[in-house]
């Protein structure tokens, strides 16, 4: 049974008073919005529209700011220094409080020390590789194993290398795993022939829809939204699947009234489909995923004791 349908069905039944708090409750002043992706990816165009419906719909001041790297952890320590009353929240990903946190081992950033606001899209994570070419099929990419043809495996977080490396010991494949900066720098490794496969979680879509490449796999456990017929990696042998969303924070202590409303701003934006965020993630991410408030807690309690599941499986 899947963990994520009543997730977002319990979120569902919040909706309602949630927006009555979001009409009630305003930020002091300007929110800074910090961004824990690269600018003009889609994670960074995705936090940027969302920003600009908060402003179209709530009349607040949002300021986007870029603070990336260590896997969303500079993000992290960035919000542990801002005001707890929510005029400072950032978008990461799931992992950067779950994995990342973990393998940081700073007491000062893991979940604890935060409050999750909302997810807004859930990863449409594929093993993607170029259609037409030698790796295009599951079956391809075993028989070339079995052929004693190196494969180069892309990557672009530790969750993502550990996960590769696992389906390879479980598998029997010794994946040359290649660490790189983001999804748009797989693809263009892909493209390019430096890369044979790689984990993509979302910014596939386009090139999948236009035929240029496919997923061969699916990390998640629902079906990809351009690949439904995509075996998942646990079908293949994984343990583990690779599934995670798009979600904002705010510091640890954040007054109640002030989180749900700020779940709730969000929720609104993504889930119109007027706007141009709800618009750029239905395309991009197989459409709005937003989780809130208990919901929430309990997803990321779930991820943590994942996280550490997988950290035991290539630490032994």
């Amino acid at each position: 049974m899947s963990f994520i349908k009543p997730l977002l069905a319990a979120a569902a039944m919040c909706a309602a008073p949630m927006a009555t708090l979001a009409q009630e409750w305003t930020p002091p002043g300007p929110i800074t919005m910090y961004i824990g992706f690269a600018a003009g990816g889609g994670a960074d165009t995705q936090a940027r529209l969302i920003a600009q419906g908060l402003e179209q719909k709530f009349g607040w001041s949002v300021i986007p700011q870029q603070a990336t790297g260590n896997s969303g952890l500079n993000l992290a320590q960035e919000l542990r220094e801002a005001p707890a009353d929510g005029t400072a929240i950032g978008m990461v990903v799931t992992e950067t409080l779950t994995y990342n946190a973990l393998i940081a081992g700073d007491p000062n950033l893991q979940l604890e020390n935060f409050t999750p606001l909302a997810t807004t899209a859930a990863f449409q994570l594929g093993l993607v590789a170029m259609k037409g070419g030698d790796f295009d099929s599951w079956d391809k990419v075993t028989a070339a194993a079995e052929a004693g043809t190196p494969i180069r495996f892309a990557t672009a977080t530790d969750r993502q290398g550990d996960m590769a490396w696992h389906l390879g010991q479980k598998v029997g494949i010794d994946f040359n795993i290649v660490s790189v900066k983001g999804g748009a720098d797989i693809m263009n490794g892909l493209r390019g022939g430096d890369m044979d496969i790689g984990w993509v979680a979302g910014a596939q879509s386009r090139p999948v829809q236009q035929g240029e490449m496919v997923n061969i796999a699916r990390g998640i456990e629902e079906p990809l939204a351009d690949s439904p017929d995509a075996p998942s990696i646990t079908e293949l042998g994984s343990d583990f699947y690779l599934d995670g969303y798009f979600m904002f924070i705010a510091p640890e202590g954040l007054d109640p009234a002030a989180r749900e409303a700020l779940g709730s701003a969000i929720r609104d934006v993504l889930e119109d489909s007027s706007t141009e965020a709800s618009a750029l993630v239905t395309k991009g991410f197989g459409g709005p995923s937003v989780i809130t408030g208990e919901a929430l807690d309990s997803y990321m309690a779930k991820a943590k004791t994942d996280a550490d599941a997988l950290l035991s499986s290539v630490t032994q």
